[in-house]
């Protein structure tokens, strides 16, 4: 006789049939095993649990809440609990459940128990298993699969396109009318015989808005030479000077005009945020000049700079991709570059074949998550409209496979 039994009757209680009985009326699982999981770093094991018999109904309506998962490094050492295992109406119609298990290390033994909990914390006896499962290191990462496949058709594009260009195709770039009003900008300041202004924004050369703002001042630079205007760069930083200067001398030179080209007019100010727009601001009334470009990263100076330039008539050209700033350019400026067109500047200027291939190489990259996130919204409407578990589970691929892949 068990000594559970004896114990009772030793007791005066009525005998249970199973120690099972004694924890609460549920049902162990069936089973569990444990595999290590395919296509990883070793950090993952799979976890395949077959449901409580008192967890098969099919239906929510189960006294089973969720499955209690320990692991161990030893068989029978000491296990830790980890996060709990919840099903759902499709896993009990089938059975079973796989879960996988995080936070593994590699090559380590891991052993595992399963309980199924009910309501009042009620608990089943444990299964578990006997054999260790180590996680090994794959050669891929499964997970990134479609990253990869993605990254692969952008990049195929990439090459496409600069190789078409490079053949004389001509790749279609929208227009974009802040760069086409460079010319416009610059004729002005001949007509009224006023300098042009040029600010590269406040930050340093480690941001990208710095030296897509400099590309463009090259543009500005040599279209200045040409018509044989004066044109101040001020800034805020010494490293965006001195990169400053190259570029507008490497403009003069392209435009024949070397001689022409004055170093003193790029300068530096002072790196203070307001320091520097109260010296801007002080110039711009001073001198007047009839055109000011403000293109690079700007803060709360960009509404006090657009404000001052429109105060004095000046045609403004502004460009950021700083979301904040950018409805002060719009308001007070005659052009503003938004965003990727910023960023856009120098393949639309260049018409250099290696920036315009990589420019329409990153449209198809942009056209592809833009499909697959209209489709995953549409199979998911779909999906709670119609109830169809096969339009869920395509749609949940979408979302947690493919466009998370990358993270």
């Amino acid at each position: 006789m068990k000594t559970l039994e004896l114990l009772l009757l030793i007791c005066g209680l009525p005998a249970v049939s199973s120690a099972q009985d004694a924890l609460g009326s549920l049902r162990p699982p069936v089973s569990v095993e444990a595999s290590d999981h395919p296509w990883d770093g070793g950090e993952a094991v799979d976890l395949r649990i077959e449901l409580s018999p008192d967890d098969g109904d099919g239906s929510d309506a189960s006294p089973v809440l969720y499955y209690m998962v320990k692991r161990s490094s030893e068989y029978r050492g000491l296990y830790a609990e980890i996060n709990p295992v919840t099903v759902d109406a499709r896993d009990r119609r089938r059975g079973w459940i796989r879960t996988v298990i995080g936070e593994c290390d590699r090559g380590e033994p891991y052993y595992f128990r399963v309980w199924a909990v009910g309501a009042g914390e009620s608990r089943s006896d444990f299964v578990e298993t006997t054999e260790p499962v180590r996680p090994v290191r794959e050669w891929f990462a499964g997970r990134r699969l479609w990253a990869g496949v993605i990254t692969l058709i952008i990049c195929g594009s990439v090459i496409g396109f600069i190789e078409l260009a490079r053949r004389g195709r001509k790749l279609k770039v929208r227009v974009i009318a802040g760069l086409e009003a460079v010319e416009e900008a610059v004729g002005r300041a001949t007509e009224m015989g006023r300098s042009c202004l040029f600010v590269p924004g406040i930050a340093d050369m480690n941001d990208m808005q710095s030296i897509a703002g400099l590309t463009i001042l090259s543009r500005v630079a040599q279209q200045a030479a040409e018509y044989g205007v004066p044109m101040e760069v001020p800034t805020s930083k010494a490293l965006v000077m001195t990169a400053a200067q190259e570029t507008v001398e490497s403009a003069f030179l392209a435009a024949g005009r070397p001689d022409e080209f004055n170093r003193d007019a790029i300068y530096y100010v002072t790196d203070e945020q307001f320091g520097f727009v109260a010296y801007l601001s002080g110039l711009m009334v001073r001198e007047e000049p009839a055109a000011c470009f403000y293109l690079g990263s700007f803060f709360a100076e960009s509404l006090i700079l657009a404000e001052t330039g429109n105060s004095i008539g000046a045609i403004q050209i502004a460009g950021t991709a700083q979301p904040a700033q950018l409805p002060f350019f719009v308001a007070a400026c005659d052009y503003t570059l938004i965003g990727e067109e910023f960023f856009a500047a120098s393949a639309y200027l260049s018409g250099d074949p290696e920036q315009l291939g990589s420019l329409k190489g990153q449209d198809v990259g942009k056209i592809i998550v833009a499909a697959l996130i209209v489709i995953g919204c549409a199979l998911a409407t779909i999906s709670e409209m119609t109830g169809s578990e096969a339009v869920r589970a395509i749609a949940t691929f979408l979302t947690d496979t493919v466009l998370r892949s990358g993270s």
